[in-house]
């Protein structure tokens, strides 16, 4: 039989030699790609990249290969030049991280060997190290013994996962009736999960699909600072109709625009007079844990039913990488159920572990083995400098904003996140010259920067993610962003003439 046009499969002996020289060629592809520009990601905007690398303008899916590595080097040269630099001080938009390289190599590991934490003979080893390091997360955020956790592909994904469970269990509860087969019809009471205006954008989908409807979500109004308390859950509470069943409250530990953290101690005391399953969406602040300085502004977490942790967000892991845990392991029941081709009850009898009833996927990505070299690597200790030290920088990032006349902060600093804009001449103008001088900045290849909507108005937003980042380049980026925006001052003048 004639040899295929490939090399053999990674976790052999000869696919991992293969795998030795394509990591190699592959690396000096990419710092082949990354030479190509200066900035933090490719200039020209979309068009450019989606125009440039030749690799695009061949067929996706040939009829005939053409070998492992004359595919990669050109796609990973392409890759690199159209991506954007995480490591790069003027790459501060979203909270996608710099990934640190042990979690990469870590990363390379599960990719080659390519085991399924579902069921114990698809992944022995990465089941026992993902209980392990599920118990050291539910330790750090002070759950209580019988707490439980499974890894997800993302804090969208946990959130669904936290929704879904408080609707079969709390919702089982407060309806008297069991939930998890009849489903949200069989309640007594539609079912209703109350939220903070400032959720991430997955709370809404994740009601939604759940079967609660679009409308399912009941939104409190957070205060000036994006904080969601006690009152204003108390007063969205009062406007649900009679006769609804409000069967989650949602509160957030790091908002997505201000990094704000909800009044975690009431409202988890509200939610339990309430007979409410009290989520905590910490997938931006959760990893901030290990700081001292900062874990004393999350109290209360510990009181809550479910809390989402994304890794690749304050922690430094390549995604995926996400958690949710649950106080009590129980609660994961509405999620079993018993396939003779995977689980059979004999075996788990027998002593075969399996994972199939914490989550709503099968096969699932052995992501725990990053999160164990990097916790191992650089301890509680060095990820609390690294968290420590992006938090220094926003509030150095806050004192410039504030000296400079023309720009303005939304809100003081909670954690990482910077939001502000930039003030034009003439105030009427201001939305229109914050939305263009950003995308000047992203087609320019000079800058990544966020953008946001507080209340009427659009803002900018810096992510403080870097620990490399110095003083010095947040002093240029301020600058560029002043340059940028008296640039699309005099644009949109002219334009105006």
């Amino acid at each position: 039989m004639e040899r295929p046009p490939f090399t053999m499969f990674a976790g052999s002996d000869e696919g991992l030699a293969a795998l030795d020289e394509l990591v190699g060629r592959s690396l000096a592809a990419v710092r082949a790609g990354l030479a190509e520009r200066s900035g933090p990601l490719p200039t020209g905007g979309p068009l450019r990249v989606a125009a440039d690398p030749e690799v695009l303008d061949e067929d996706a899916f040939p009829e005939e290969g053409v070998g492992d590595v004359a595919a990669l080097e050109p796609l990973a040269r392409a890759f690199a030049w159209g991506s954007v630099d995480l490591t790069h001080p003027a790459t501060a938009a979203f909270l996608q991280c710099p990934a640190l390289a042990v979690a990469a190599a870590a990363d390379l590991v599960v990719s080659a060997l390519n085991q399924s934490v579902d069921v114990w003979d698809s992944g022995p080893f990465a089941m026992e190290l993902e209980q392990r390091v599920l118990r050291a997360l539910c330790d750090l955020v002070g759950l209580p013994e019988g707490s439980a956790g499974v890894m997800t592909p993302g804090g969208s994904i946990s959130n669904l996962l936290a929704v879904v469970l408080a609707r079969d269990v709390a919702g089982s509860r407060l309806s008297g009736r069991d939930l998890s087969h009849g489903g949200p019809r069989e309640s007594t009471g539609r079912l209703r999960v109350v939220c903070s205006r400032d959720s991430h954008v997955s709370v809404g989908r994740a009601v939604a699909a759940a079967g609660l409807g679009e409308d399912g979500a009941v939104v409190a109004e957070p205060d000036a600072l994006g904080v969601m308390d006690a009152a204003s859950v108390k007063r969205a509470l009062a406007a649900i109709p009679v006769g609804d069943l409000p069967c989650m409250l949602i509160a957030n530990a790091g908002t997505t625009d201000l990094g704000a953290i909800d009044r975690l101690e009431e409202l988890s005391e509200l939610a339990a007079r309430q007979g409410m399953w009290f989520h905590v969406d910490a997938a931006y602040g959760g990893g901030m844990l290990v700081s001292s300085r900062l874990r004393g502004r999350f109290a209360g977490i510990e009181r809550a039913d479910s809390v989402t942790i994304d890794l690749h967000k304050m922690a430094w892991h390549p995604a995926s990488a996400s958690v949710l845990l649950v106080r009590r392991e129980a609660d994961f029941a509405p999620l079993h159920r018993e396939a003779p081709y995977l689980n059979p009850a004999d075996d788990e009898s027998a002593g075969l572990p399996n994972r199939l009833g914490r989550t709503l996927e099968t096969t699932r990505r052995a992501d725990v083995l990053k999160v164990a070299a990097v916790f191992r690597a650089v301890g509680r200790r060095g990820l609390a400098d690294l968290v420590d030290r992006c938090h220094d920088l926003a509030r150095y990032t806050e004192s410039l904003i504030i000296a400079r006349t023309r720009l303005e902060l939304a809100a003081p600093v909670s954690l990482t996140r910077v939001v502000f804009r930039y003030l034009p001449g003439r105030p009427e103008q201001a939305d229109e010259v914050n939305a263009a001088l950003r995308r000047r900045l992203l087609n320019e290849g000079r800058a990544v920067l966020g953008r946001t909507r507080r209340g009427e108005r659009i803002f900018l937003k810096f992510t403080m993610i870097n620990p490399l980042a110095t003083e010095r380049d947040i002093d240029e980026l301020i600058a560029v962003v002043e340059e940028a925006g008296k640039e699309e001052e005099r644009r949109v003048l002219l334009a105006s003439r």
